[in-house]
């Protein structure tokens, strides 16, 4: 594949995407999604933005000291500050870039910049040139670009190119913007700049309207070679272009663009579970590519044409895009090294030793509960293990829930907090509400129950349920995650996970302060 047919993937799930209230992610969480990313092998990632908060300048430099494989990328508004913090966050990456950038458009200009057009372009060129004495590759973004005057737009772009920026992204911040109407800003862009050839354009688009795909793809038929997305295309509001949309799409439709990725599609939807799973942001069941109906075929005629020729009813396999239809046979006698083959096999990474005895003994206990367990299982049972891990402080020894019709629900639960037992029982309007205002009378968080989200792991009445516990304190928000057969046990361990990472402060507030 040429240069000039390569399409480059921007991943940036842990930044943009983060910005999605409430999914917010701890460090140790941030560096599980980036090896994810790693391995998907995407192009560059945005780590995070250094300057928004100590806590993201921290994950932003583990990830950067942690990724071989795959360019890291920090964020920096504009300004001396942030370009410095993000260059030392950055300082440890095998390979890194900075981003920076500021609005263009005359609403952002005006109203939240309170600059004129040629002070925007003046502190355009000097960031541009101080994230390149920082960091041989720069990226810089017109915030806004899709409603920006052309004319400043070409004025804009070629200063930070001149001043060394080798990427310029053209953000459609407020998905504003049509395919039609995207497609030709690019082409205008790329025949106008003078000095256009000597950077990669790129596109960052927002799906208020739906259209964050197609405007991307109307970029790339226009010229653009580079697509900012996210896994699942999560991201704040209506969220960004979606990656696993984004790569099929131009991986299916050679004959229309001309050009391909170097994406690992076989993780996609391995790293699309990892990432719903430590968010809390569950895939629709209809999603393309990573929905657990997009392959699912129901009506008699198309399941008889896909069993007599795949391709009449599919346009890509399963299999391509990381779809497993292969059963966990082993069983409560199983050993380790089974176990671990058998993560291997579908991909799933132990990142420690601890972490792989946790989940076996995770395994061993499902074991003894469920006759069947299921690929899916085991990813729960991974993630719940290395969540176990991360700063638990509290944990659960047992659970006790008595709910009967035309009583009110009682829980008798019992804790290790910070090494010592504790014990209490409280009432609920049910079952789930008992045992939380139980736990709670014990640990006093003082904490604001946002999200309280069940999803079904496999199917079947004996399915595990996965449940997502949001819980917010003082502006701080923290996801927690649990999986059990008994879904009042599961709810269970997903509220003492996140009130595990709300008491050791591991969760942040969203670096609101730019969005590009």
């Amino acid at each position: 594949m040429g240069e000039a047919d390569r399409l480059i993937i921007f991943d940036t799930t842990l930044r943009d995407g983060e910005q999605s209230p409430g999914a917010s992610m701890t460090r140790e969480e941030k560096i599980r999604i980036a090896k994810g990313l790693e391995r998907l092998n995407v192009d560059v990632f945005e780590a995070g933005f250094p300057a928004a908060s100590q806590g993201d300048f921290e994950s932003v430099r583990a990830v950067a000291e942690t990724i071989k494989g795959s360019r890291v990328c920090g964020l920096a508004r504009a300004r001396e500050a942030d370009i410095r913090t993000a260059g030392e966050a950055l300082a440890q990456a095998q390979a890194a870039r900075i981003h920076t950038f500021i609005a263009t458009s005359p609403i952002h200009m005006q109203n939240k910049l309170h600059m004129q057009p040629d002070e925007v372009v003046e502190a355009a060129g000097k960031a541009v040139k101080l994230a390149r004495q920082l960091c041989d590759d720069v990226e810089f973004s017109p915030e806004d670009a899709g409603r920006s005057e052309h004319d400043f737009l070409c004025r804009i772009i070629e200063a930070a190119i001149d001043a060394g920026a080798g990427t310029i992204n053209i953000p459609d911040t407020v998905g504003y913007n049509v395919p039609e109407q995207f497609g030709g800003l690019i082409g205008t862009l790329l025949e106008r700049i003078p000095n256009a050839d000597k950077a990669v354009f790129s596109v960052h688009c927002h799906n208020d309207l739906g259209l964050a795909v197609a405007n991307s793809l109307a970029a790339v038929r226009a010229g653009a070679r580079q697509v900012e997305c996210t896994i699942n295309g999560l991201g704040e509001r209506a969220g960004n272009a979606s990656l696993e949309e984004v790569v099929m799409a131009v991986r299916t439709r050679q004959d229309v663009f001309g050009c391909d990725t170097q994406i690992n599609t076989r993780e996609i939807v391995p790293v699309s579970k990892l990432v719903a799973n430590i968010t809390g942001f569950h895939v629709q069941p209809n999603k393309a590519i990573v929905g657990v109906n997009a392959f699912a075929h129901e009506s008699g005629i198309h399941q008889d044409g896909v069993l007599k020729h795949r391709e009449t009813y599919e346009i890509m396999r399963a299999e391509d895009v990381g779809w497993h239809t292969n059963r966990m046979v082993l069983g409560k006698h199983s050993g380790r090294n089974a176990f671990r083959s058998r993560l291997e096999e579908l991909d799933i990474v132990i990142d420690s030793e601890e972490q792989l005895n946790e989940a076996f003994a995770r395994f061993k206990s499902l074991a003894d509960k469920k006759h069947e367990i299921f690929d899916e299982d085991l990813q729960a049972l991974v993630t719940e293990a290395g969540a176990a891990l991360e700063n638990e402080r509290i944990k659960l020894l047992s659970l006790q829930v008595c709910s009967e019709t035309g009583e009110t629900p009682e829980a008798k639960v019992s804790l290790i907090i910070d090494g010592e037992e504790r014990r209490a029982v409280a009432p609920g309007s049910g079952a789930v509400d008992a045992a939380f205002m139980a736990i709670d009378s014990l640990v006093q968080s003082g904490t604001e129950l946002l999200l309280f989200s069940i999803n079904n792991i496999t199917t079947g009445t004996d399915s595990q349920g996965e449940v997502t516990v949001r819980l917010e304190r003082g502006g701080r928000v923290a996801n927690g995650q649990g999986a059990d057969v008994d879904i009042v046990i599961a709810s269970a361990k997903a509220y003492i996970n996140a009130l595990n990472k709300i008491l050791v402060g591991a969760d942040r507030q969203h670096p609101q302060a730019g969005d590009v």
